[in-house]
């Protein structure tokens, strides 16, 4: 039996919904999806979504969890990010193991961010 399934979202906690919208919305220039006062969903382009929620602990230690958008524009989105002020410890760089053209950075929140481009 098959299930229909209509999406995804992956809840996160924050200790700051301001902040977390910011960075979310200006920078990466996702769109609010839904606003439920505690916790706040937004539209991951391409697919799933992702949401914070201030009655949820944050769980972020070094590289756990990782949260990867694809784009074709790696460099653009780097640009955008250092032009905002963000410090990403390096520049994107190509995984030949991976076969991806990547870079990370935490957001507001201290989770890992990968942004990054299968080159396969």
């Amino acid at each position: 039996m098959a299930f229909e399934w209509n999406g995804m979202i992956t809840f996160l906690g924050t200790e700051d919904l301001e902040k977390t919208a910011k960075f979310y919305t200006q920078v990466l220039g996702f769109k609010l999806y839904k606003d439920q006062g505690k916790c706040q969903i937004y539209q991951v382009p391409g697919g799933g979504m992702i949401g914070f929620c201030s009655h949820i602990q944050v769980k972020a230690t070094k590289k756990s969890p990782i949260i990867t958008f694809i784009t074709p524009n790696v460099d653009q989105v780097y640009d955008k990010l250092i032009k905002s002020g963000f410090e990403i410890p390096e520049k994107p760089k190509k995984n030949p193991h991976l076969s991806i053209y990547n870079f990370f950075l935490d957001d507001p929140n201290g989770y890992t961010i990968e942004i990054q481009k299968f080159i396969d």
